[in-house]
């Protein structure tokens, strides 16, 4: 049995799990992770499969991360734990509340909502699956290549994030980029009509988000009975990047 990749901060016997988006990795929490261990919380930043320095492997769908995170917690021998999820990570908490919902407390899911959405990924897809890293020998010139396909600075600096030196001269991705790139047009997830999540739920989305919509907002109240719904403002779909401060402080609440 593979178990992910994770980074612990703090030392409590609650736990959050947080599940890093589409292209992320945990350690694009830590910030956030050190705050909320403040309050009585070991927080694992965790990289799933064929992401940040979790294994590789050609399986790649919800279902089978839902089953890498029970894994990863009965390997750590922990029986009762809260999830934060945002974008991908997000879906994936969902169908993990769907699937296992007795060895919950709370869930947080960050601005993604189940419902079916129109592919999005391609450009970004394209600009790294069509480096070569046989030329391209710095940041700055991957970069260069990405802002052929990508004209959001902030855009590439996030998925700069995935660089990494193989060896002193040759840099590749941490990212499995022929997997996710035929998983890039199944980001959406749809849950089954009969679930009634009744634990404590939080939705957090940005007001600019093109993600969720105020008409999406009954759809979530229909999968998740005792939830709150919170607009962030002056955020869009990187809701705790874009006004950290205001997350912190709502999520922090609804954990304690």
């Amino acid at each position: 049995m593979k178990i992910l990749h994770s980074n612990l901060i703090g030392d409590s016997d609650r736990h959050l799990f947080i599940i890093h988006g589409f292209l992320g990795m945990g350690d694009n929490w830590k910030s956030h992770a050190k705050k909320i261990s403040e309050y009585n919380y070991t927080v694992h930043l965790i990289d799933l499969r064929n992401h940040g320095r979790s294994f590789w492997d050609n399986k790649f769908s919800f279902e089978i991360m839902v089953d890498d995170i029970q894994n990863y917690a009965l390997f750590h021998k922990i029986q009762k734990f809260s999830l934060l999820g945002h974008s991908m990570g997000g879906n994936v908490s969902m169908l993990f509340a769907q699937k296992l919902p007795d060895i919950l407390e709370k869930i947080i899911i960050v601005d993604i909502i189940p419902k079916k959405y129109k592919p999005h990924h391609h450009e970004i897809m394209d600009s790294l699956k069509s480096i070569d890293f046989k030329i391209k020998k710095s940041r700055k010139e991957v970069d260069e290549h990405m802002s052929n396909y990508i004209e959001d600075e902030r855009v590439r600096q996030f998925l700069l994030k995935n660089l990494y030196w193989i060896d002193k001269e040759n840099l590749g991705l941490k990212i499995n980029i022929d997997v996710l790139y035929e998983f890039k047009d199944k980001l959406s997830l749809e849950l089954q009509d009969n679930l009634n999540y009744q634990k404590p739920t939080m939705f957090l989305y940005g007001d600019s988000s093109p993600y969720v919509e105020k008409s999406d907002l009954p759809l979530i109240k229909s999968y998740f009975s005792n939830v709150e719904i919170i607009k962030v403002p002056q955020a869009g779909h990187w809701v705790h990047a874009d006004n950290p401060s205001f997350f912190l402080d709502r999520v922090i609440n609804f954990l304690n």
